[in-house]
């Protein structure tokens, strides 16, 4: 469905996100290599998107054509990885992924043919993996329309602010998804106007 319907659904099914939903239409993400943002996303955790990009620029630069394919990555000496920045539990995350992909299909075509749920199960195999990275996976790559991220700490954030919510844990998750069922088939869509409007708030 295009933006400006879903937009239009939105808006209808929920006064209040109807008055953030606001700004340019979201570009589709469109990265060929799932294998590379899995590599990336586990290098991101808990950094800057600035000190996430140096560091992730670095470990690519330590393989021939900056392609780090999964023999390439784990036939790497771990303080290698450790030089460009990485710490020893993202070293050994990001082995994790590799080995995992030799034996597992990741590509894009792939992960298309299952449902969101079954993705979030295939890939939270990895160590290193949570729910949390798979589901930034479905958003962005793989441009699934109706992922709610009841973990992410920016939803959680903007929906506090734009709903008066209160709390935290379970029971903040079960009145975000009460909340959100207003916005199926489009909670993807919802979510990331509502991390754009939190990035204006002070």
């Amino acid at each position: 469905m295009p933006q400006t319907a879903a937009l239009q659904h939105l808006a209808a099914r929920d006064p209040k996100l109807a008055g953030i939903l606001t700004g340019p239409p979201f570009k589709a993400y469109r990265h060929p290599d799932l294998y590379r943002d899995l590599l990336e996303s586990i290098v991101s955790q808990q950094l800057s998107i600035k000190a996430a990009a140096t560091i992730f620029a670095r470990f690519l630069a330590l393989f021939p054509g900056r392609q780090p394919t999964p023999r390439r990555v784990l036939a790497l000496p771990e303080e290698k990885l450790r030089a460009a920045g990485l710490s020893r539990q993202k070293a050994g995350y990001l082995r994790n992924v590799a080995a995992f992909a030799l034996h597992h299909d990741v590509s894009r075509a792939a992960l298309r043919r299952l449902g969101d749920d079954e993705v979030i199960a295939l890939l939270t195999q990895i160590k290193g993996v949570g729910r949390w990275t798979a589901e930034m996976l479905l958003m962005f790559p793989l441009d699934r329309p109706d992922v709610l991220p009841l973990d992410d700490l920016g939803i959680q954030l903007a929906m506090k602010k734009l709903y008066g919510l209160r709390g935290h844990g379970r029971g903040l998750h079960r009145r975000m998804a009460a909340l959100a069922e207003a916005w199926r088939p489009h909670r993807t869509l919802a979510c990331k106007y509502l991390w754009r409007w939190r990035s204006t708030q002070r």
